[in-house]
């Protein structure tokens, strides 16, 4: 059976004065405009989109489900204003769910007056005798209550311990195991199941999933993997692997795409965890965490790359990047640019890499899972980069024209539950960078957000991500009250309104304007969200 849909604004490259498309099987079989479709398929089911703008669905190229579905419902602390507005949101909260543990996510306490997050002992005072997880908003370190602490026996001899601090580090890792474990089967899947829910009616239809032992463990992916639903869940599994044959173990186990994402080099700047070359600016005892070295790291690369399983890192300070393409530069030097390249291996992150490493990584194919987000939350100078850093750092994080510039793929994430899974303000973030020559075009900024995120996630087919013939029909109907049609990438944050430039049009991304709503989200021809 064939669905013509009419009467639309269709985003497509190929088709840029396409009304309508016609969809047969999962895939799109034609576009044009209503009149010729109408008489291509006279006997086709006929959907009107009445004006919608239709577009390639998105992708998010990296999201920690379980963690997202529990703060949709949840504590979320990200509106916190003060230490004192942190700890009545955390009261209020529990006098309104009297049972069970307390988990939230979200404080932030760069931008409070105190500058300091909530203790042990503030929670305490709240909370009692509950055990109660409370991840900073880059949740690289966590609150936790005496309660929590009690049920770790060897938390006090665990890297990152503070007996009154928020903890980072492995003792992070066992805080957060802890509190996972109180939650029952029922609670794990009813997040997962709000978190997916949440996704496919922000127009995303599939999802890169960075899990590991560090992250929910292999229990929570596991649960993750056998749920269905309509929003495809592409996994990543970071653990280490020693030669090629522990690489196809690890893969084997866990069903993974590639032992990448939230393998962890370094920690967060937030946190203070980022493994830097120079000090904090605001904290000069401490350049961060190491988390693994580069002889750990050549080794995993050229385990994968033997293995042709991509591999990857989180990896945020320059540090840490540094160690990254210098085990990159030894996997290839020993297996060849060619094999390392492909593989499709990735980085999460990469904020503060220079020319010089943009360009070794665009030589090997290396992709690069951003999240423009970031800058926009904290960015700038008066952002929380710029307290961490210092003026003279902060404006060379993220530089996403950089990296488009030397050839490394992007693909834009949001890192949910840390930002939004709002495509759209991720894409308003990358055109509206806050450092001078970081900005990249909308058209590019989408296409990171929509094919890339797919390219990053191993199809490489050249129509996936796209509304053209042969295409799976993947994409989402939004109400877009203004069009516009973008730059080239060289031209960033210039516009131009000339129907001749054959571009198709975007919605119209300024920050005063309303960002898009979606109606509906299809993925290979099967409605996730709306009617």
């Amino acid at each position: 059976m064939t669905t013509l849909l009419i009467n639309g604004r269709i985003h497509s490259p190929s088709y840029p004065d396409a009304t309508a498309f016609a969809v047969r099987d999962g895939i799109v079989a034609w576009l044009g405009t209503d009149d010729i479709g109408r008489a291509q398929f006279p006997d086709a089911e006929l959907v009107d989109l009445d004006g919608g703008f239709v577009a390639p669905a998105f992708v998010d190229s990296h999201v920690h489900l379980t963690a997202t579905g529990l703060n949709l419902d949840g504590l979320d602390l990200r509106g916190a204003t003060s230490l004192q507005h942190c700890l009545r949101l955390v009261a209020e909260y529990a006098h309104r769910h009297p049972e069970g543990p307390v988990w939230g996510h979200g404080w932030d306490e760069s931008g409070w007056p105190e500058r300091t997050g909530p203790s042990t002992a503030d929670l305490d005072a709240v909370l009692g005798d509950r055990p109660a997880y409370l991840a900073r908003v880059d949740v690289h370190s966590a609150a936790a209550t005496t309660a929590l602490r009690r049920l770790v026996p060897a938390l006090a001899e665990a890297a990152g311990f503070d007996p009154q601090r928020a903890l980072s580090a492995d003792a992070h890792h066992l805080v957060r195991a802890a509190a996972r474990d109180q939650l029952t089967p029922q609670q794990r899947h009813a997040a997962r199941v709000a978190a997916l829910d949440h996704a496919a009616a922000m127009g995303i239809a599939a999802v890169h999933e960075c899990a590991g032992p560090q992250i929910g463990g292999l229990l929570d992916w596991q649960e993750l993997r056998a749920l269905e639903h309509g929003v495809e869940v592409i996994g990543y599994w970071g653990e280490p692997a020693r030669d090629a044959e522990h690489a196809r173990h690890l893969i084997a186990e866990t069903g993974a795409r590639g032992l990448a994402g939230d393998l962890f080099v370094d920690g967060a700047l937030g946190s203070r965890t980022a493994w830097l070359h120079a000090p904090y600016h605001d904290a000069p005892d401490t350049c961060g965490n190491r988390y693994l070295d580069v002889e750990v790291i050549t080794r995993h690369v050229r385990a994968c790359t033997e293995a042709g399983i991509p591999a990857g890192f989180h990896v945020i300070g320059d540090a840490a990047v540094a160690a990254v393409v210098d085990g990159f530069a030894a996997a290839a030097q020993r297996l060849g640019g060619p094999a390392v390249a492909r593989c499709g291996h990735r980085l999460e992150h990469l904020e503060m890499v220079n020319a010089e490493q943009a360009a070794q990584l665009g030589s090997w194919g290396v992709m690069a899972s951003m999240q423009p987000n970031f800058d926009a939350l904290w960015g700038g100078d008066d952002g929380m980069y710029a307290q961490r850093l210092g003026l003279d750092r902060v404006h060379r994080l993220n530089p996403f024209a950089l990296l488009a510039s030397e050839g490394v793929p992007l693909a834009f994430g949001s890192d949910t539950p840390v930002t939004s899974m709002n495509p759209w303000q991720t894409v308003r973030a990358a055109v509206s960078h806050q450092s001078a020559g970081s900005a990249i075009s909308a058209r590019a900024a989408f296409a990171a957000a929509t094919r890339g995120g797919w390219r990053a996630g191993g199809v490489r087919d050249g129509v996936t991500g796209t509304l053209t013939p042969g295409a799976p029909a993947s994409y989402a109907v939004w109400d877009a009250d203004d069009l516009e049609v973008s730059a080239p990438a060289n031209a960033v944050q210039r516009w131009s309104t000339d129907p001749r430039s054959r571009v198709p049009a975007l919605p119209r991304l300024a920050p005063d304007a309303e960002l898009p709503r979606c109606r509906q989200t299809v993925h290979r021809g099967a409605v996730i969200h709306g009617h």
